[in-house]
């Protein structure tokens, strides 16, 4: 049996006339850092849709540590282990930024029904987010509303929130879009610092993020995979250079 805790087979979805994925397969085990980067088009957010069940494939099979989740509820998966960020954040901006976590780890407990009991009697709700929020260095705007908070540290409200529900599995859809590039280094270092218990998937733009993060990366070209492999292996194939980032493009990776 694979030891992976996401397995990807031949997942493929169409609309129509139009392949938007193309039996895309892909595989991680505890662990692993793993990009996913594309042209824009290229199906990179489809890819991730299809697996947290947004959208439902035509074709293929998804694994959650060993258990067939292709048709799942988004809720179910959740349950499971599957939790992922989004391009745009979706959070309570009129919340303070400890009440936006505090109803994830209420919601992985089952206790979303009960979630505006008195603060004083949800202590070991608090203390977990607290130290959640600790994790990704914001336990100091534990108490300010979310919308005060500078874009780039919003994100890591979402990251907290995601990791507040105890994935096996977390999947960051663009974590540093929108980021000014003198805080994106906050972001990373909070992604560099996750349990090596948790397998992470992270589509991704930004080059030096992407080189800096990955162990491998998989490349999606009009919703197929053009290859994979290690950031080196990737950043030295000449068609990747191509259809990426153009013919005269450097990619960092491989000069590594």
């Amino acid at each position: 049996m694979s030891d992976a805790l996401l397995e990807v087979r031949d997942l493929s979805k169409s609309f129509g006339a139009l392949v938007v994925a193309d039996a895309v397969s892909l595989s991680l085990r505890p662990g692993a850092r793993h990009a996913l980067i594309g042209p824009n088009g290229a199906g990179k957010t489809t890819l991730v849709n299809l697996i947290t069940g947004t959208v439902e494939p035509s074709a293929g099979v998804i694994l959650l540590d060993g258990h067939d989740i292709t048709h799942w509820p988004q809720a179910r998966r959740v349950k499971r282990g599957l939790a992922r960020t989004f391009q745009i954040n979706t959070l309570f901006r009129g919340l303070s930024v400890l009440e936006n976590v505090c109803m994830a780890v209420s919601e992985r407990r089952s206790l979303s029904a009960r979630l505006w009991r008195r603060a004083d009697a949800r202590g070991d709700v608090i203390a977990e987010a607290m130290a959640l929020l600790e994790s990704v260095k914001l336990d100091e705007d534990a108490q300010r509303q979310v919308r005060e908070l500078p874009y780039g540290r919003q994100r890591l409200v979402e990251l907290a929130i995601a990791l507040g529900l105890h994935p096996k599995v977390l999947l960051l859809d663009e974590p540093a879009a929108g980021v000014p590039s003198t805080e994106s280094h906050v972001l990373l270092e909070a992604v560099e610092a996750l349990s090596e218990s948790i397998a992470v998937l992270m589509i991704e733009h930004d080059m030096d993020i992407v080189f800096r993060f990955a162990q491998r990366i998989t490349v999606l070209v009009s919703g197929a995979i053009l290859t994979e492999g290690t950031p080196a292996e990737v950043g030295a194939d000449p068609r990747v250079r191509e259809v990426y980032l153009g013919e005269n493009a450097e990619l960092r990776g491989g000069s590594r």
